[in-house]
């Protein structure tokens, strides 16, 4: 993991300051940029999520597909997490913490924003950072791969239809023409560019490609950083109200992580599958796609709205808690690797 991804929750922390402090200064410049849209899409955040995103796309291989077969069990766990487990444990806990436990202290006007965002964050799985993830914990690389590349693929036609059946259940109004537009905005037509610009630079040599990566990498987390800083503005009268709500909307997220991922990894005990599968298949079970969450909350309810901070609270504690993770599963694997071979 190199060193802005290892202290991004530092990163992010500036760059809520940052956001705060530039939005109380100079206001009208940001209401501006808030005002450059097309079609309820933000034409500024979207050329930002587009930096962010195809860099990331870049590293998937879609021709991994067919190791799948080799992996089937591991498989069949993550996919059960990702689009069974996930999503609906998190509006569950969304309805739990934030219309319940936390609500006589939230704003009464954003509490369905708040559930909305916490399911978009919930309902596209993670496809980069978990390469690290799986690094860390020595997992099977080409696991990882076929996984994340077949949750492309559904993600492009499970993403919306699934958010729209949670936040109808949330009793959400769901703007579908938006929604749609959102999946075709951040991962229809990325992948389209991505897998195009993949193969024109793979036809160049591997060295090529990989300097490519090298050379896109700080892009992609500098574009992450600038549209935080630019909801951050935006949300700061918000925070700088009730600064708590932050911390409030940490608790479903934190209890999702660590369910999610402790009922991947114990699932996969129980079939037998090997460590090298089950720490990639755990971790990837729990993360989320945030990059996609910050644009479909962006362009569903806007800048200012409760659902765009829901998911940037999600890249604010990604990889501190994901690290947990990762010591949890090295440190376990003895004890998996007894109950696996029983």
């Amino acid at each position: 993991m190199g060193f802005f991804e290892r202290w991004l929750t530092v990163w992010v922390f500036l760059c809520i300051a940052v956001g705060i402090l530039l939005g109380q200064l100079f206001p009208a410049p940001f209401h501006a940029l808030g005002r450059l849209e097309v079609a309820q899409v933000n034409l500024p955040v979207g050329l930002l999520i587009w930096v962010m995103i195809i860099p990331m796309l870049l590293k998937i291989d879609f021709g991994a597909l067919h190791q799948v077969r080799a992996h089937t069990k591991g498989i069949g766990v993550t996919l059960f997490i990702n689009w069974a487990v996930k999503p609906f444990s998190m509006a569950l806990l969304g309805w739990i913490f934030i219309r319940h436990v936390f609500a006589p202290y939230l704003p009464a006007e954003q509490l369905d924003s708040y559930v909305a965002g916490l399911i978009l964050l919930a309902a596209a799985p993670c496809t980069a950072m978990v390469f690290v993830w799986s690094h860390l914990t020595r997992g099977d690389p080409l696991f990882t791969l076929s996984q994340v590349a077949l949750n492309d693929v559904i993600m492009i036609f499970a993403f919306a239809p699934l958010v729209a059946l949670l936040l109808g259940l949330s009793a959400i109004t769901v703007p579908w023409d938006t929604l749609f537009l959102s999946v075709l905005m951040y991962i229809v037509i990325p992948v389209i560019i991505a897998q195009w610009w993949r193969r024109s630079l793979l036809k160049k040599g591997q060295e090529v490609f990989d300097r490519t990566l090298k050379t896109l990498h700080p892009f992609g987390l500098s574009a992450l950083l600038a549209t935080l800083v630019l909801l951050f503005a935006f949300q700061g009268e918000a925070i700088l109200k009730q600064p708590l709500v932050i911390a409030m909307l940490a608790v479903p997220i934190l209890i999702q992580v660590f369910f999610n991922s402790g009922l991947a990894y114990l699932l996969n005990r129980k079939l037998g599958v090997a460590h090298s599968v089950a720490g990639p298949s755990a971790l990837i079970g729990a993360s989320n796609f945030f990059e996609l969450a910050v644009a479909a909350a962006i362009s569903l309810f806007g800048f200012e709205s409760g659902a765009a901070l829901a998911t940037v609270v999600g890249v604010l504690i990604e990889v501190p808690v994901m690290l947990a993770v990762v010591r949890i599963v090295n440190s376990s694997k003895a004890w998996y690797e007894r109950g696996a071979q029983a």
